[in-house]
């Protein structure tokens, strides 16, 4: 026979349980804290959740500051941290986040219930409170397992932050070469065209031939075919800019710089940047985390795997007889199902073979990780050596040859045709140097995308783009 309680047993049970419990709750910063460390220490920039509108406000400060000056690539990867909405999106889904791990961590919300039944020779009046046992059991695992999914969602929110950052500085550098590009082409072009104007008055007088006349007028319109084309690529990269950093309206009117930044003295020596990236990747840290939950979820689903649903009900019953005497008793309920059809073994099978799936994957990503930062390494040191190859040699060499060029000319040693020639190939060789340094840039910021993190590599902007995926894994040093 089942043995009876009292309904103020019961009760005290259940809220003694919920008493006990190690519920999480909301953090002072909405899980900003991971972000904001990584963003400080890989990207030495500071990000803010904009909550609030004393946050827009101090948000919008620091952007208008920042816009008064010509942007640097430090200053225009501020600005986006502070001002993509996109951005901003991701640090409400961290809020999210946050959010379902509080809610995961508590206990279960006992029902009550109370029916009342009459007929004409009697009256029922029943009261129970009932209890998910089972969730009740699990709950310091599903707890666990809560928190490991909140950390994942942070770290998520801090690549998103590093990804951001990454192609901020990406557009940033395609943008200012474009630019120093137009730049350089319009002056080209701005000679070209006196040199086409002195040429038909010559030729008016005489002295210059249709031939000649004919190669500097070609000259100067596929420099201005060539002014063209760069003028709208340079346009779609400031677009893009623009995009990155979020502006619009009176904002666009910001400005770049003439010129790319200078390169350095000299490359980065890296020896260990595998193990940097094992290290530091945010990907893979995701992918440790989740294969830590899946391990805790596999353990949990080894212990409950016969039980599908097990409740306790506290039961309080009063039953009225017809001539009005008054029968009351208590007792516990309990409802279950019998696995019978299903034993649980379905269960276990997926849980193992998800977890065995997460173990492979995340050895897949410590593999392309290494890989991946290999690869990184060696464009990057490739780009420097080429863009220091035309900064040293190509164009000390070019400026020298057009210049001697030049004084033969005047000296009619040679024709127009050959002085046309190099102007061509000192044209060609200039532009590769800009979009030699421009790479240069571009291969920094993959590098460091391929050690911490921050999505798919951006790639050489000429060739075809790497669109290598996140890799990660597990990893020794």
């Amino acid at each position: 026979m089942m043995r009876t309680v009292s309904m103020s047993r019961i009760i005290a049970a259940v809220g003694g349980t919920l008493l006990l419990s190690a519920c999480k709750t909301f953090s002072p910063d909405g899980g900003m804290s991971v972000p904001a460390g990584i963003a400080a220490d890989e990207l030495r920039k500071d990000v803010i959740a904009v909550r609030t509108e004393q946050d827009a406000a101090v948000a919008r400060a620091k952007v208008d500051h920042l816009l008064k000056r010509p942007l640097t690539a430090d200053a225009a990867v501020q600005i986006a941290l502070l001002n993509n909405r996109g951005l901003q999106a991701a640090y409400n889904e961290l809020a999210l986040a946050e959010a379902r791990m509080v809610e995961g961590s508590l206990p279960p919300n006992p029902n009550f219930l109370l029916s009342r039944t009459s007929t004409p020779a009697e009256l029922d009046i029943e009261r129970q409170i009932v209890v998910n046992i089972l969730l009740l059991a699990t709950l310091p695992v599903r707890t666990e397992i809560a928190a490991d999914r909140f950390r994942q969602a942070q770290l998520r929110a801090a690549e998103e932050t590093l990804r951001v950052a990454a192609e901020t500085r990406r557009n940033y550098y395609r943008a200012v070469a474009g630019r120093e590009l137009v730049g350089f082409l319009t002056q080209a072009q701005s000679a070209a065209n006196m040199a086409t104007e002195f040429a038909v008055r010559l030729g008016e007088t005489g002295a210059m031939n249709k031939l000649d006349q004919a190669r500097e007028q070609v000259f100067y319109a596929e420099l201005t075919g060539q002014l063209a084309a760069a003028r709208q690529r340079a346009t779609s990269d400031r677009e893009a800019l623009v995009r990155s950093l979020g502006l619009w309206g009176a904002d666009l009117q910001f400005k770049l710089p003439s010129a790319l930044p200078a390169l350095p003295p000299g490359a980065k020596m890296l020896p260990g940047v595998e193990r940097e990236a094992i290290r530091k990747r945010v990907d893979l840290q995701v992918a440790r985390i989740e294969l830590d939950a899946l391990a805790k979820s596999y353990g949990l689903t080894q212990a409950t795997r016969f039980i599908n649903l097990l409740d306790v009900a506290g039961v309080s019953h009063t039953h009225r007889e017809a001539e009005g005497s008054k029968v009351s008793g208590s007792g516990v309920a309990v409802e279950f199902q019998v696995p019978i059809f299903d034993g649980g073994e379905v269960r276990v099978r997926q849980a193992e073979s998800t977890y065995m799936e997460a173990v492979n994957r995340l050895a897949e990503r410590a593999v392309n990780v290494r890989s991946e930062a290999r690869n990184a390494y060696r464009v990057y040191r490739s780009a420097y050596d080429i863009a220091s190859h035309y900064r040293r040699e190509v164009l000390p060499l070019r400026k020298i040859i057009s210049d001697e060029t030049l004084l033969r000319y005047n000296a009619m040693q040679i024709d127009v045709f050959s002085l046309l020639a190099e102007a061509r190939q000192r044209i060609a060789a200039i532009t590769a140097a800009i979009e030699a340094q421009r790479d240069f840039w571009l291969a920094t910021t993959d590098l460091s995308v391929a050690v911490a993190g921050g999505g798919v590599s951006g790639g050489r902007s000429e060739g075809p783009k790497a669109e290598a995926s996140p890799a990660g894994g597990v990893g020794a040093n």
